[in-house]
């Protein structure tokens, strides 16, 4: 009996279909986006515009650590010269792969858009997506969004999509 509730609290958990108000629901937003990185089995894959929350960057370089396959595609302008970017904390451990890439180009000088998308992959299943960057401000000043979603098929689509970009990123 006991091995039934333990198999059901995991099947709702990881059948999730949840969205977060913040700052409203800051706390809650954070602990599930921290325990999907936790439960995960073999690979996430990340699109960040920003990334200063260092408690998320840990619990991927502890995910790395037990052999997750993690890729993050930073926006090359906000994480490059920001010391406070997780970009050269996580570049160094092994199982993650970090890339920087800057948005499209605009055709009427040198300079680029942003690369804005807040994106994660988990184990081509769930797709955590929103307004919310991986800052401490987002989880806990901003009006933000993070919406959680558990589909194959959706995991999928943002999956070819992550390699679209990546194939344009630069490792770092």
């Amino acid at each position: 009996m006991k091995k039934f509730f333990l198999f059901l609290f995991f099947s709702l958990f990881l059948w999730a279909d949840e969205i977060y108000i913040l700052p409203y629901e800051a706390k809650p937003a954070l602990d599930t986006l921290l325990k999907s990185i936790d439960l995960s089995k073999n690979q996430i894959d990340i699109a960040i515009y920003s990334f200063t929350n260092r408690k998320i960057a840990k619990h991927l370089k502890k995910a790395a650590k037990r052999g997750v396959k993690i890729r993050i595609i930073f926006d090359k302008e906000s994480n490059l010269y920001n010391k406070r970017s997780q970009l050269r904390y996580l570049a160094k451990y092994k199982n993650i792969k970090t890339y920087i890439i800057s948005g499209k180009p605009f055709k009427k000088n040198d300079s680029y858009g942003k690369m804005h998308m807040k994106l994660m992959i988990i184990d081509n299943k769930r797709v955590i997506l929103g307004s919310a960057n991986y800052s401490y401000s987002a989880f806990g000043k901003n009006y933000e969004i993070l919406y959680i979603k558990d589909d194959y098929k959706i995991a999928k689509k943002c999956e070819k999509y992550f390699e679209r970009i990546k194939s344009k990123a630069q490792e770092y």
